[in-house]
């Protein structure tokens, strides 16, 4: 076996020795952490939780002083089974390359870390263990990840139908423009009734769907408002101006603090979502309030053409 064959399947600590820079480093190592979690991309990876190791290795700045065996001198293992735990409880992922990129990243937050090694493997999926390994070092930059993660506090506005079909919508869209805010907008479901099925599950697929082609209605009815699906969508639609109308199909079946409120109860759903995204207020036009929500709450009747 070559030395390259053979360190595509040592421990990560070996690769970092063996691809280490002319200049030491120190190492701090997380080898064999298990946790159960659901992720996954196939059908039968949801609803259920699987075993997933985690192998880690920081290469970290030596400490230019003595220890004196202080903790806040060093980067602690827990900062690193933090991360960890933190993008397990982010959102449900399907890919492990995902969760590995999470996070590496987020331990090169930290001040001391400069190459993070992160191995992760599936335990449950096969005869073998089935996983992804990545290297990934801090940019030259200083806090050029802590920038990219900042993420701005939207305006987060709710639309009935009847707000949806006013001739008010596009002096709404003006006014929330000038606010100078990132402006996502969520809808309900349309008046027409959705399929109804017994089963729990496709319901709720269902349910989500219809309010998915509502969202279409609405994007349909001005150019400035663009449908989104996932976070990165939302995050770069509000790091660059546009106005985002919510799909909520895959953020809500991610999620791993499922939301209580169901499709059926979209405002509270659109509550829910506003949390997420730590919305600055939601804005419900046309609608009644929901009886619980995390968020400052304001309503605006549909005749109402100032907001």
């Amino acid at each position: 076996m070559t030395s390259d064959t053979r360190l595509a399947f040592a421990h990560p600590s070996e690769r970092a020795a063996a691809t280490a820079g002319p200049e030491p480093l120190d190492r701090i190592s997380l080898r064999d952490h298990i946790v159960e979690v659901e992720i996954g991309a196939f059908q039968a990876e949801r609803g259920v939780t699987q075993r997933i190791c985690f192998n880690v290795v920081v290469e970290v700045q030596p400490l230019t002083g003595p220890v004196d065996d202080d903790v806040d001198r060093i980067l602690s293992y827990d900062r690193v089974t933090e991360a960890i735990a933190y993008e397990l409880s982010d959102e449900r992922l399907n890919l492990l390359e995902t969760l590995a990129e999470r996070v590496a990243d987020r331990i090169l937050l930290e001040r001391q870390a400069m190459r993070v090694f992160v191995r992760i493997e599936k335990l449950d999926r096969g005869p073998g263990a089935l996983g992804v390994e990545i290297v990934r070092a801090r940019d030259d930059t200083p806090d050029s990840q802590a920038e990219a993660r900042e993420v701005p506090h939207p305006e987060l506005v709710y639309l009935s139908n009847d707000a949806i079909a006013s001739p008010h919508l596009a002096g709404w869209l003006d006014q929330l423009h000038q606010m100078g805010r990132p402006l996502i907008l969520c809808v309900g479901a349309s008046d027409t009734a959705a399929p109804q099925v017994g089963h729990k599950m496709a319901q709720r697929r269902i349910d989500l769907l219809a309010i998915e082609q509502n969202a279409w209605v609405l994007a349909a009815k001005d150019d400035r408002c663009v449908v989104v699906a996932t976070r990165t969508e939302l995050d770069w639609a509000m790091k660059n101006g546009q106005t985002s109308v919510w799909a909520p199909s895959k953020i809500v079946l991610d999620s791993v603090d499922t939301p209580s409120a169901q499709p059926r109860d979209a405002v509270a759903l659109a509550a829910w979502f506003a949390a997420s995204f730590d919305a600055t207020e939601m804005l419900v036009i046309g609608a009644d309030l929901p009886a619980d929500a995390s968020v400052p709450l304001c309503a605006v009747a549909v005749d109402q053409g100032r907001l």
